[in-house]
């Protein structure tokens, strides 16, 4: 069709028998349709073509069959009308309906019936305000104002469910409508035929919302591309297919074909989450000092709402912080924070309403009236520490939360040495990998991300139930970001941020001596306990590991010795601990040195063992922990292990049997109470699936407070803020 024969190709003429570059094609009832693209036309034939260059019957967009103006688009404005067309590059039909995609004028003409004579007008249009528009994403007319300029003037988002820009394909299954939004990088979904001009789309692929454009191929340190080739994302779709069941959609700049299935969402976009985490909320604090005097003026500022409090005879700093937070959250309460009043710290806390980065741009700030006697600080100029705890590594354990996501409530045996992959009727896919899980619920599944997409940076969930009937239920599929690491510290059911899941970390008094710089021959490196110094002259080869192992070797060959030495897992560290158990053992003194001018440095973190507890005992307000002393918490999403003898053991849905001394593959960091707490070892915890023991070792300086604030970081994710108390030495 087009051409006289299979080896000619004709002049560029305009009639009945000839395209130029047509871009679709469809065929349905015994009928032909073709986008004829750069003729701006659609051409139908009422019978299959049975023969070469056979003339069509019917052509839209166009007069006759023999004009075909090409616009200058540089100098004229474009034609938009019920009737023409511009570069159409998809036509569709359901049997009763017509769709044609009008590319150069950003909508999608709907023709009720089958047109049957020349230049038919449409009888409505998707993504303009009217037939004679033809403005890409026409956020103006088309969607709601999202606030106002400096002027007072409305403001616009860049796009709405209204808009179209540069559509690719229309295509309906007779009920429903499907629209390859090109330009918007998203596939609109109609659950009913629409019947009026610019209707709002039910459902969008490839975006959260119906504002966002979130396709990119930006990347940087703090912005890696788990958004590149995404399983959630649709770039630029072109064309889509239906078989009754799946929707297809072409995705050439992945090179790949997407298939969704229609299902319940029982799962929110972002309803995978690291199960640790659950939630990272920004938080901040105000913090009142000085002198209470009546009739001061305390205004805290938060974005752009003020709230004050004015101090009245017989306040006092419990009651002025109950006064501030009162106020932010009085009526509705501050759109942006959560304020609480925490009366040990002296201090009003603020929360993001909202988890995740978004709550660290809030800004805060305090002022105060003329000589005030009262003084009121923030935290900072902004909220911090908010974190996706959407984005998930291999092996964490993660919570999904929805809705009807099971028929009943049932839990793995805690003692399994490997979990069921299935429980309750219940399984969980991860990229079609069936996943061990812990528990479900109807409101609450908790299942294990498989080590085996570790190569991956998104990935694709879905849940299937078998019912009680014997029916299937399979949720829509939701992407999940993959990151390498991104840390959870398992804690206490509460307020954010809840109280930590920590404990003692020893029955013995320990210490640690911290190797570092470089080893060069020559050398001497020094471990001193008590009055007793060991010293080690650098050999050529050796390396800061070996120079620790050899200073092991020399403390522990001295049987006499009140401790015992060790490597530590993480960094190039001796650990000292006493061989008594108890308070015995505290106040041991040690130290390290090197001789002078040399490269190597050896130095204790502290200056004599302390802390002796009972090991595995929990942290609590009636038993803190101190200062200088190290304990454990357990967390998730630390990510792959090294080295390969542990990774080994490092199976998806199994108990970890491998060595203790194992390492992430990104070194771990902490801070506990405003201060770098030493990371003694963090690696998968022996008995545990999914979970990571962190031994820490808190500085001597941190300063002791019933809310100590403790958080670990990899790469540039940090956990969600915990709690412990800190009580003094």
């Amino acid at each position: 069709v087009g051409q006289p024969n299979f080896t000619a190709i004709k002049p560029v003429v305009v009639d009945a028998k000839s395209v130029r570059a047509p871009q679709g094609v469809w065929i349905q009832g015994g009928k032909l349709y073709v986008a004829d693209t750069l003729n701006n036309r659609v051409l139908i034939w009422n019978r299959i073509p049975t023969s070469n260059e056979q003339a069509a019957d019917v052509v839209l967009g166009q007069p006759d069959f023999n004009t075909a103006p090409q616009p200058d688009l540089t100098k004229a404005e474009l034609n938009a009308q019920p009737q023409t067309l511009l570069n159409p590059v998809s036509v569709t039909t359901d049997g009763l309906r017509l769709y044609v995609t009008d590319l150069g004028h950003n909508r999608v003409l709907i023709w009720n019936s089958i047109p049957t004579r020349n230049q038919q007008p449409a009888d409505l249009e998707i993504g303009q305000k009217d037939m004679q528009t033809a403005t890409p994403n026409d956020s103006t007319n088309l969607c709601p104002s999202n606030g106002t300029d400096s002027d007072g003037k409305a403001t616009y988002p860049e796009r709405c469910g209204k808009t179209l820009s540069f559509p690719r394909f229309a295509l309906s299954d007779g009920k429903r409508l499907f629209v390859a939004d090109g330009g918007n990088d998203r596939v609109l979904v109609y659950n009913t035929i629409p019947t009026a001009n610019a209707p709002v789309p039910d459902v969008i692929l490839g975006q959260p919302d119906e504002n966002s454009s979130v396709v990119t191929s930006y990347t940087d340190l703090f912005h890696p591309l788990l958004k590149q080739s995404a399983s959630d994302v649709t770039p630029t779709p072109t064309a889509l297919a239906w078989d009754g069941t799946n929707l297809y959609v072409t995705d050439p700049s992945n090179r790949r074909v997407l298939v969704f299935t229609a299902a319940e969402p029982r799962v929110p976009i972002n309803g995978v989450r690291n199960a640790a985490s659950r939630e990272v909320y920004a938080l901040g604090a105000i913090v009142v000092g000085g002198t209470i005097a009546a009739d001061d003026v305390i205004t805290v500022k938060i974005n752009s709402k003020s709230y004050t409090y004015k101090i009245v005879k017989d306040d006092t700093y419990t009651s002025i912080l109950k006064g501030i937070a009162n106020s932010i959250n009085s009526g509705s309460g501050d759109p942006n924070v959560t304020a609480y009043y925490v009366a040990q710290l002296a201090n009003v806390k603020l929360q993001a309403k909202k988890g995740g980065p978004d709550g660290n741009s809030i800004t805060i700030s305090t002022s105060l009236s003329d000589k005030a006697q009262i003084t009121a600080t923030t935290s900072g100029a902004t909220l911090t520490g908010g974190q996706d705890a959407a984005i998930v590594a291999p092996g964490t354990v993660v919570t999904f939360l929805g809705t009807k996501l099971s028929n009943a409530t049932a839990a793995a045996d805690p003692n399994a040495n490997v979990l069921p992959r299935e429980l309750g009727n219940v399984q969980v896919y991860f990229d079609g990998i069936r996943a061990p899980l812990l528990l479900v619920s109807p409101t609450e599944i908790r299942a294990q991300i498989p080590f085996e997409v570790s190569d991956s940076n998104s990935i694709s969930a879905y849940i299937r139930v078998v019912n009680p009937d014997g029916s299937v239920s399979v949720t829509t599929a939701v992407g999940v970001p993959i990151s390498q690491q991104n840390p959870g510290i398992f804690s206490q059911d509460g307020v954010e941020p809840r109280v930590a899941l920590a404990y003692h970390g020893s029955s013995f008094a320990t210490g640690t001596i911290s190797i570092d710089g470089l080893a060069t021959a020559g050398d001497v490196a020094t471990v001193k306990i008590e009055d007793r110094p060991y010293n080690y002259t650098v050999q050529p080869g050796d390396s800061l590991g070996t120079v620790r192992d050899a200073l092991i070797a020399l403390i522990n060959a001295n049987f006499s010795e009140r401790v015992v030495a060790s490597a530590a897992s993480a960094f190039t560290r001796i650990r000292l601990r006493a061989k008594v158990p108890g308070p015995e053992g505290n106040n041991i003194p040690f130290s390290g040195s090197s001789s002078s001018n040399a490269s190597i440095s050896v130095g204790g973190t502290s200056t004599a063992l302390c802390c002796a507890n009972v090991g595995g005992s929990p942290i609590t307000n009636a038993n803190p922990a101190v200062p200088g002393e190290t304990i454990v918490v357990f967390a998730t999403g630390l990510g792959v292990v090294q080295p390969d003898d542990a990774k080994i053991y490092a199976i998806t849905g199994q108990k970890y049997t491998g060595p203790v001394a194992n390492d992430p593959n990104a070194f771990v960091s902490s801070l506990a109470g405003g201060s770098t707490a030493n990371v003694i070892s963090a690696g998968l915890a022996q008995g545990g699936i999914g979970t990571y023991r962190v031994e820490l070792e808190l500085s001597t300086g941190i300063t002791p407070s019933p809310l100590a604030q403790l958080t670990i970081s990899q790469d540039i994710y940090t956990s969600n803020v915990v709690t412990i108390p800190v009580a003094g030495n």
